[in-house]
Parts: structure tokens; sequence; C-alpha cells
């Protein structure tokens, strides 16, 4: 589980549009040094695994992109819709909200997850990048379109502003209630496409890739999702309803990244 260097998966969408001025990834589980339940690239400074593993994986995500561990800026993901701009001031600060945005070059902007969905921006024309935390809260309460709004007030361009869904839980793995279902019709009842009965009596499948792709359209963004489910492949990614299920105490977190080059 543990290969000398971490080798992130790239969205074909943003890489072409990247102009070689802004370099992402959406890292897996490999290359890292933590073990056991958090074996490879563990970077959840809230686990419960050690600190010094969690920095050193931490660093190697950084280094993939030229930069010092110091450079990596993350936030205290509380499953919101707040968003945080980042500047050449930066000193590690981890304020409470789900998504960064930054026009600095240098800054390594990254999101942690463990099926909730990761999601990298890049306006390479106007060099204004964001990554957000979109788990069913966040999704709901809108914090890609936060993004998008925060990149704009960066001088980004809604028409150049690209976006990719990382690896995140499949409808195929994600069953949940009634009252799940609920909170959704409430706030819009086209929602329904996003929920299939499940084989449990009153119990749906919940395609949450599918909504959080189409916010992001709606909002004006040429969008792509990668399509991974993370809850089956335990080999490459954490996945929390998957530790869940098999009752283990705790979990690891991927990140996903994303940063302008210095020139």
């Amino acid at each position: 589980m543990q290969d000398l260097l971490p080798t992130p998966i790239e969205s074909t969408l943003l890489a072409a549009n990247s102009q070689a001025r802004i370099r992402h990834g959406f890292f897996t589980r490999k290359g890292g040094v933590s073990h056991g339940i958090y074996a490879g690239l563990n970077v959840g400074l809230g686990s419960k695994d050690d600190r010094t593993q969690v920095l050193e994986n931490r660093r190697r995500v950084s280094a993939h992109f030229g930069q010092p561990l110091e450079r990596l800026a993350t936030v205290n993901q509380v499953h919101s819709a707040d968003v945080v701009t980042i500047d050449g001031a930066y000193a590690g600060e981890r304020p409470a909200a789900d998504a960064l945005v930054t026009s600095t070059p240098g800054i390594v902007l990254g999101v942690l997850a463990a099926d909730c969905g990761p999601i990298l921006f890049s306006d390479a024309k106007n060099g204004v990048i964001g990554a957000a935390h979109a788990g069913w809260k966040g999704a709901l309460g809108g914090i890609a379109e936060n993004t998008i709004e925060a990149m704009i007030a960066l001088g980004a361009e809604r028409r150049e502003i690209t976006a990719c869904l990382g690896p995140s839980i499949a409808q195929a793995s994600y069953e949940v209630g009634p009252e799940f279902v609920t909170r959704f019709l409430d706030e819009d009842e086209s929602f329904a496409e996003f929920f299939t009965p499940s084989k449990k009596p009153a119990h749906f499948m919940f395609d949450l890739p599918a909504l959080t792709t189409r916010r992001l359209l709606k909002a004006g963004v040429r969008a792509e999702n990668l399509g991974i489910d993370t809850y089956p492949d335990a080999e490459h990614f954490f996945s929390y309803r998957r530790t869940t299920h098999a009752g283990e105490p705790d979990y690891g977190r991927q990140i996903s990244a994303i940063a302008i080059m210095e020139e």
C-alpha cells in the first residue's frame, strides 16, 4: 500500500484547460507512510493516525506541486457552504469552512474526503483556482455555487471556469432513509430524480455525484465527473461509510489539490 511517491488521478477537462499554468490532482491513498487502517497517504489531521506520519503524507502532496508543506492550505471542514479566500499572507490557518479559492501562485489548495465529493475549479485564463468539499449538506447548501462566486470576486470569468468532481461515493453505494429524501424534496421537488428505491423498504439510493454535477452545470461552468466510487475500492480510497459498515474505529482521508504554478 505504500508506494514511493503519490500519483494522483487527473481530470482531462482541467488538464486541457490548464495552459500548463495550473496543476491539479485527485490523490488516492497510495504513496504514503501511514500504517494499519490508515495505510498509505492518510492526510487527515482529524484522524487518530500518528501526526508525524500524517504531516509527512501532506508534505508529499505539497512536494508534488514543488512546494513545502507550509504552502498546503486546507480548512477545518464542517459540512458547510462557506468559502475562504487564501492569499500570499497564508500562514497555516485552518478556518471552519469547506472550500478555498486563490489567485496567488505557489499556494496549494487542498480538500479532504472519504466519500464526500472533492471538486477542483480552474480559470486558467484569469489565474484563479478553487477547491471544495461537497458532502450532501454542502451540495444541498450551495458549496459549488459559492465557490464559483468567490472565484469571480477574485477576477475569474464564469465562462472560463472548469470544474471536476473527483472520487466520491456513488449511487450504488449510498443508501438513505425517507427522512433524508424529505430534506431534499423540501428544497426542490425536482431533486427526486437523484433517488431510486433500494431493496430495503422505504429506503432509497442517492446519487450525490449527479446532484453535484447538475448544480455545477446549472451554475454556468464546464464540469466533469470522474465517476469513481470510493466505497468498494479499499485499495485506492478511504471511505467513511465502508469503515462504519466494517465496524472499524477510525478512517483515513484522501486529498484533492490544485495550484497555480510559480514562474
